[in-house]
């Protein structure tokens, strides 16, 4: 339930409040302010995935992907994803305070669109892994339709 709660809070309630408070309160365009928090957000998510995946690769192994008896090389793998997960998340942390929040869009995006379609492809999923899939998937054509309009204002 924590998982949930967190991702709700990351992926919704915080780039939509950010971006509205961010509007209300200054003269910002629409556009420009959910690109920087929506990339903010969207980095602190993948940081706090990295690291809980580079300390403790086996929830991800058992509780997401539903192995229960995963082969050696399987939390291995996890902690190189989590270390993926901090290296974009870091990029999507500094990416807006350093004006490359375009490019913090594109690649958080791809790389989530591309984890979702992978989530997708398996058989047997949990309902965590269901709701890492809907979110990855989700949150990527959002960040990747704000890459679209950057670059198309630029």
């Amino acid at each position: 339930m924590v998982y949930i709660v967190m991702i709700l809070l990351l992926l919704i309630v915080g780039p939509i409040g950010a971006t509205a408070i961010d509007v209300g309160s200054t003269d910002h365009p629409l556009l420009a302010a959910a690109t920087f928090w929506f990339v903010f957000f969207g980095g602190v998510r993948l940081f706090i995935a990295g690291v809980s995946q580079a300390l403790n690769p086996a929830f991800t192994v058992n509780n997401i992907l539903g192995q229960k008896d995963p082969n050696p090389g399987a939390n291995h793998l996890a902690q190189e994803l989590g270390y993926a997960n901090i290296g974009l998340g870091v990029l999507g942390i500094v990416s807006p305070w350093l004006g490359w929040a375009p490019a913090g869009a594109l690649a958080i995006g791809i790389f989530l669109l591309l984890a979702g379609i992978r989530h997708l492809a398996k058989r047997g999923k949990g309902a965590k892994e269901w709701f890492a899939t809907a979110t990855d998937l989700a949150f990527s054509v959002v960040l990747l339709v704000i890459f679209g309009f950057a670059l198309a204002s630029a």
